[in-house]
């Protein structure tokens, strides 16, 4: 796999929009509340890639089960329906900034955080465990 040139940032929907986010890509199944289409300025809503429902109720956002999260996320990540997507995600961030958007309330534990980690793992682009505590996480 070649490295990611550009790069996958993360950032809460909620947050203005800047020239910066390069392609702005939805990676919530639920549309995020009193946000509109004009103001969220998305390139595509990509649900395909987000947590079954049963494990985002199950996770809750709950820093406690962070990690155990993020493992069943990433089996489920690894399903060969999901694998397009996910390439096509890797792909535009090999040519331009990609910016992963979310609701959670909490930027230290949400499901965006190890979306982004799933895409760069074997990158070269800094893979990262969740044993650190949130305030050390990129």
């Amino acid at each position: 796999m070649d490295k990611i040139r550009n790069g996958i940032q993360i950032k809460r929907i909620y947050e203005p929009a800047e020239p910066e986010d390069g392609l702005r890509v939805l990676v919530d199944r639920l549309w995020p509340r009193g946000m509109t289409k004009e103001r969220a300025r998305l390139t595509v809503w990509m649900k395909e890639v987000t947590p079954s429902p049963e494990l985002r109720t199950w996770f809750g956002h709950e820093p406690a089960r962070l990690e155990e999260f993020a493992r069943r996320y990433e089996a489920e990540l690894a399903d060969a329906a999901v694998e397009p997507f996910l390439d096509r995600l890797r792909a535009w961030a090999e040519e331009q900034v990609v910016t992963l958007l979310y609701g959670a309330k909490d930027g230290h534990c949400n499901h965006a955080l190890v979306l982004k980690r799933y895409l760069e793992k074997g990158s070269g682009n800094g893979f990262y465990p969740f044993t650190r505590t949130p305030s050390r996480l990129p």
